[in-house]
């Protein structure tokens, strides 16, 4: 057997999350970054009643740290299904496996997908990375492709 194997009454047992659980499967959409907002309007407030408290500049550190969590709440335009759609596009090759993560880029923490996708060989003998961004779906740089060793 593959990978980690919990019995199930040991993890029911441990109280274990069923979001936890390897054997489920079903849609999962990655939270918004959109939920910055949330935060910037926290320190915005929590800003404005320092700045009445204190009456000096010490509230402009708070006010500076939530302009930046509202600058950095980027809507979550693509999900991970339509990033695995635009990488496939870009391929040089026909896609057998595919994955996608999402990393956050520069100090505005833009959301990216970086896509790695394998050929349709059985095994593969290529692979390639794709950046799509996440908010407008444009493909980032080109395609890196690389050749798989055949053992």
């Amino acid at each position: 057997m593959d990978g980690i194997h919990i019995p199930a009454e040991t993890a029911e047992a441990a109280q274990v999350p069923a979001d936890l659980d390897s054997a489920s499967v079903g849609p999962y959409r990655f939270p918004s970054p959109l939920r910055r907002r949330t935060a910037a309007f926290i320190y915005m407030g929590l800003a404005v009643a320092l700045a009445v408290a204190l009456r000096d500049w010490r509230w402009s550190l708070v006010a500076v740290l939530g302009l930046w969590h509202l600058r950095a709440a980027w809507p979550l335009n693509l999900g991970a299904d339509e990033a695995l759609a635009a990488a496939a596009g870009a391929a040089p090759f026909p896609i057998g496996q595919a994955s996608a993560a999402i990393i956050f880029s520069g100090w505005r923490s833009r959301p990216l997908w970086h896509v790695v996708l394998y050929d349709a060989a059985e095994p593969p003998a290529a692979r390639a990375l794709v950046v799509i961004d996440g908010v407008d779906g444009n493909q980032i740089g080109s395609v890196y492709t690389e050749q798989l060793p055949l053992d």
